[in-house]
């Protein structure tokens, strides 16, 4: 069994674990705590499922923080266990609810990493593919520049192992900013560009070129 299947088996036990905990609250069993655990669990299979089709679904914003929030919650369920009378229902759920979330938080974590593929858009994926060319045509790095009325921005890029490592110095009149960054994906690094330096791959050229 390879590592792709697995995933995509584990997403199905856990697609059918929901199923069957929406199947016991319809039938009336749980209680309100019972509701939030599987709104909860609903959210975090949606992210599973990305993680496993390695597709991109709502935002990469929400995923670290939504496996805060099961980490938070698996500690505070833990605690109750141990702590307090709880009758058997809701012992069970609490139980069954931390045991089966603390792999879930682990790759929801993974998963809200922006610096991977299937975040990126068509536009900067095909972007990242020139960046790349560029970069593979000859030594040295890519540099480019800026203007947008008073502001203005220098960037240089190199590619170092499999790694991208942009610099940037931004000015706006007397002042100056300058700072690094470095990322595993192209297409990360073109988001980068564009949206906090203000500069395209077709920006690019290198040091003394015409």
């Amino acid at each position: 069994m390879n590592l792709q299947r697995a995933y995509r088996l584990l997403a199905l036990f856990y697609t059918v674990l929901l199923l069957v905990g929406a199947i016991a609250l319809l039938a009336g069993g749980g209680s309100a705590l019972s509701l939030v655990h599987l709104a909860l669990g609903a959210l975090a299979v949606v992210g599973l499922w990305g993680y496993t089709l390695n597709r991109g679904f709502m935002s990469p914003s929400l995923w670290r923080p939504l496996a805060a929030v099961l980490a938070v919650v698996a500690l505070i369920q833990l605690w109750a266990i141990f702590s307090l009378s709880l009758s058997g229902e809701m012992l069970t759920w609490m139980l069954a609810s931390t045991i089966f979330s603390l792999l879930l938080l682990v790759i929801l974590y993974r998963y809200g990493d922006r610096d991977q593929a299937h975040w990126a858009t068509p536009e900067e994926l095909e972007a990242a593919r020139r960046l790349e060319a560029m970069l593979e045509e000859g030594e040295g790095p890519l540099q480019a520049e800026s203007r947008d009325g008073e502001r203005e921005s220098r960037v240089t890029v190199i590619k170092s192992g499999d790694a991208y490592h942009a610099s940037v110095t931004r000015r706006r009149h007397a002042e100056r900013e300058a700072f690094e960054e470095r990322f595993r994906h192209p297409a990360t690094l073109v988001f980068f560009l564009e949206k906090f330096a203000g500069v395209s791959v077709g920006d690019f050229k290198r040091p003394g070129a015409a």
